[in-house]
């Protein structure tokens, strides 16, 4: 049996000394002056030793109380070393702070974001919640703690970025449930409790019999000319704002060819997938006025000269999400149309001329089919839909052929001209 006095006077030198004081539990003394519990035991047929503490923080007295509760839970058949990571864990869970969840997801969805997207599910949440529960122990946050806290987002009138908020939420939440850190979903029953955000509102969007007084306003605009061009790239190709603003030379192939196209890179894509926009020729031509207004490409700046459409300057090195906008903003189409709406319109007159087939114009849309034929490929219908844009450049044409007639000011005496905007004008 061991003693304190002994224990006091136990020292070991060149290698540890173990000291016993009876049914396994003993003293390892270390030559670095440590002396440390350990109790030896049998568990399903194999010898193990879990670690009792530090002595003298762990006295004589304490160290045989413990002993013998490790012993009751071998009686018990569990495992004292296992007993002992899971308290440890417990401990720590308890501990787990909702930011600290936070943290952990958003690293762990990262790489299936785009930059774009992280920076934008980073911001709600750094705005909206962590201020309010990220000190929270995940633990301890109830379904009442989680609609205060999106209360305040609804007090303000955002009540679709209340329910974005909560979904984020639940997630972490979900992300924290497997290891135990998190025993249950609070936000899972809230969607009943919240104010339902209004009906969808789709994107304005300029009316087909509009078209050629669009041109003829865009023509007059005295704005920027990359503004100019990067709006009408986006008319014609049939892309989102933000992929017409980060669009590269590099991502173009064969332009000197019979097909040349954009091949845009699957992490500027929303849905994360390659994407391939055929370019007819006034797709080609208008690259070509695009490069001529590059003065960084001439001038051979490397980190500007990459872009069609970079700004000195700008935190991105490329225009920003509003200088289209502003374009129609002077051209008075505040409130009436965006540059979004383009995407709508260029659906509507596809669909309607009955030439082409709607997979044909979705996939060109970059929109992604649910079920089997989700599985993208980004050169599906490419034949089809190279003939598609080239009707589709023809089309925006015959409207800009069409737009001298329309503002005040302009005059002409093309039989053609006004036989096109008489059929733009036709009710659809």
């Amino acid at each position: 049996m061991l003693t304190d006095q002994l224990l006091t006077t136990l020292a070991a030198r060149d290698k540890p000394i173990k000291k016993s004081d009876g049914g396994g539990l003993h003293i390892v003394a270390m030559p670095s002056g440590k002396k440390r519990w350990r109790l030896a035991y049998r568990f399903d047929g194999k010898q193990k030793t879990v670690d009792g503490g530090e002595y003298p923080a762990v006295s004589l007295h304490r160290a045989r109380v413990w002993g013998e509760e490790m012993k009751d839970l071998v009686a018990k058949g569990i495992d004292p070393i296992a007993h002992k990571k899971e308290a440890k864990f417990q401990v720590a869970a308890d501990k787990t702070t909702f930011e600290m969840l936070t943290r952990e997801w958003i690293e762990a969805r990262r790489p299936a974001w785009s930059p774009r997207y992280a920076r934008l599910i980073e911001g709600r949440l750094k705005n909206d919640i962590l201020p309010v529960i990220g000190n929270k122990p995940v633990r301890s946050i109830l379904p009442r703690t989680m609609l205060e806290a999106l209360r305040v987002i609804e007090a303000r009138g955002s009540y679709e970025m209340a329910h974005r908020i909560k979904n984020h939420c639940s997630e972490i939440f979900r992300f924290g449930i497997p290891d135990g850190r998190c025993e249950s979903d609070p936000c899972r029953d809230l969607s009943a409790a919240m104010i339902k955000p209004p009906p969808v509102r789709h994107r304005a969007k300029i009316e087909i019999k509009d078209l050629p007084e669009f041109f003829a306003r865009l023509n007059a605009d005295e704005g920027s000319r990359l503004s100019h061009l990067a709006l009408r790239w986006t008319i014609l190709t049939m892309v989102r704002t933000q992929e017409t603003r980060f669009a590269q030379w590099t991502e173009f192939e064969g332009l000197g060819g019979d097909e040349p196209i954009w091949r845009i890179p699957a992490e500027r894509m929303k849905m994360r997938s390659e994407h391939l926009v055929p370019l007819p020729p006034q797709a080609v031509d208008l690259l070509r006025q695009i490069r001529d207004a590059n003065p960084f490409g001439k001038a051979g700046n490397e980190r500007l000269g990459k872009f069609l459409f970079p700004v000195a300057g700008s935190r991105s090195d490329v225009i920003s999400e509003n200088r289209m906008l502003d374009v129609m903003y002077r051209m008075g189409l505040r409130g009436k149309a965006t540059v979004h709406g383009f995407r709508s319109l260029a659906s509507t007159v596809l669909n309607e001329s009955g030439l082409f087939m709607p997979d044909w114009i979705e996939m060109q849309l970059a929109h992604m089919p649910r079920g089997v034929r989700g599985v993208y490929n980004s050169a599906r219908y490419l034949s089809h839909r190279r003939k598609m844009m080239g009707w589709w450049a023809q089309y925006l044409d015959s409207a800009e052929e069409a737009a001298p007639l329309v503002l005040e000011g302009y005059k002409t005496t093309s039989r053609k001209q006004e036989k096109m905007l008489a059929w733009f004008q036709t009710d659809w």
